[in-house]
């Protein structure tokens, strides 16, 4: 018996636990991989770091608390000074903007009409309409369709590995709606915070010198023996006192809460005979498959500057790849001297079929890529491809009611709770935050749960 069970050893589910355990509570972390941390691989080799899933996090407070929480600021790294553009595929060709938020209207990427319109959107009126848009429709409408194209377009390929035509605004980019909400413009927005001295959120980086796993392996050091992997979740069943959750041959969990941490299609079928109605909402959520191929270089076979975070291209581009990071150039220790490393993305939402193709393949294509783009010489010293088969979560048009239903099953099933990348960011920070809030959630029920002579009962009466 536990106060709380927390069904997926992943980011989002370990900080759930450590803050329901910080709080005082007996917690299980069930995980039916071998280790913990979802997506959040790190592997170092032979001088290099090759991120198999997130590659960088965003220094704001829920990830700088958490790792300050975790002794783990001494282990911190920015992200390197050596970053001074972003690169974007134009004709064919990469073509670097500086990284202040001005850059577009002095960089030639964009057509003198296109900056015009881009100025101009200062004075475009904001929408009084209730209807969903999507990042494109709302891009289009704000900045012009050229800048959405062009730079809006590669962006969320390269976030979200998704197509802007059917992401949903509101879910994918809720800031920038609210910054037209409230101010009516985004340039003005951007402008008023820079004149007040706010940094803009997401443009610090940082990462751990051994990787964004070095955080899911903090995490589980602190829980300890809390955390149980190889502990496949079959079946969750609610009762009057709780919930039995159903291991098969490892036994059973007696749990007065569950945290649902698991990736979505996961948690739809755990769902189906506990809540029917949040397992079709999960069911709904797509998440395309995607490869990553990390590939290291002599820096000498790479003549490109490596001067950035890496490059994004275009959907009229037609390019097999969406984009690259140029690892080496991003934070130390992800090459050996003299090397350099560059992770490639293919997959996704655009061409889920290619994220399929057998490692040589991926290989073969990622090097063409970087033979055209960045001057590749001769082939890679290190060559390594990781399958997701499922990717990132897409945020399509609806996505909201789909939270909105997965949300209340705390009411419909209390004790119930559900986290994870696919509710309110894809983020490495976005999870943590969430994770947070849904482990203060669980830690009020269980204070109300326990406060009087009478247990809640799954009907939710008392």
């Amino acid at each position: 018996m536990t106060d709380v069970a927390v069904i997926g050893g992943g980011i989002a589910g370990l900080a759930a636990a450590f803050e329901l355990k910080r709080r005082g509570h007996d917690v299980v972390v069930l995980e039916r991989q071998v280790r913990v941390g979802g997506k959040a691989v790190s592997e170092c080799f032979g001088g290099y770091l090759m991120e198999h899933g997130p590659s960088s996090v965003a220094a704001e407070a829920p990830i700088q608390s958490l790792s300050r929480d975790l002794g783990l600021e001494s282990e911190q790294v920015e992200l390197s000074h050596a970053v001074r553009r972003r690169y974007l595929v134009a004709d064919g060709t990469l073509c670097g903007i500086g990284i202040h938020p001005a850059a577009f209207l002095t960089s030639s990427y964009l057509s003198a009409k296109g900056r015009l319109r881009l100025m101009g959107e200062m004075f475009v009126r904001r929408s009084e309409s209730e209807g969903e848009e999507t990042v494109a429709a709302f891009s289009c409408r704000r900045f012009g369709r050229e800048f959405a194209d062009r730079v809006i377009d590669p962006l969320v390929g390269g976030m979200f590995a998704g197509t802007a035509a059917k992401l949903s605004m509101t879910a994918t980019f809720p800031r920038l709606v609210a910054m037209e909400r409230e101010h009516g413009s985004i340039l003005k927005a951007v402008m008023r915070a820079q004149w007040r001295g706010k940094p803009m959120p997401g443009r610090r980086l940082l990462s751990w010198r051994n990787g964004i796993g070095t955080l899911p392996r903090a995490l589980a050091g602190h829980l300890g023996q809390s955390v149980r992997v190889g502990a496949a979740v079959r079946r969750i069943m609610a009762n009057p006192w709780g919930f039995l959750i159903d291991l098969g041959a490892s036994g059973s969990v007696r749990a007065n809460a569950v945290v649902l941490a698991t990736p979505p299609h996961v948690a739809a079928q755990l769902l189906e005979g506990l809540d029917p109605d949040a397992a079709g909402a999960a069911h709904s959520i797509e998440a395309p498959p995607l490869a990553v191929v990390f590939l290291g270089y002599a820096r000498h076979r790479l003549p490109h500057p490596l001067d950035g975070l890496g490059y994004l291209s275009a959907s009229a581009e037609a390019r097999p790849v969406n984009g690259s990071l140029f690892c080496s150039s991003m934070f130390p220790g992800r090459a050996p001297e003299g090397f350099a490393s560059v992770a490639v993305y293919v997959g996704g939402d655009r061409a889920p079929a290619l994220a399929h193709l057998p490692r040589r393949d991926l290989i073969d294509l990622a090097c063409r890529e970087l033979a055209d783009l960045l001057g590749a010489k001769g082939a890679p010293v290190v060559a390594r491809v990781r399958h997701w088969g499922r990717g990132l979560p897409q945020y399509r048009k609806g996505h909201g009611a789909l939270v909105r239903t997965l949300g209340a099953a705390k009411c419909r099933q209390p004790g119930l709770f559900l986290t994870g990348n696919y509710l309110a960011g894809v983020s490495v920070t976005s999870c943590v935050a969430h994770a947070g809030g849904t482990a203060r959630e669980a830690d009020a029920f269980l204070r109300v749960a326990s406060s009087g002579p009478v247990r809640v009962l799954r009907s939710g009466r008392i």
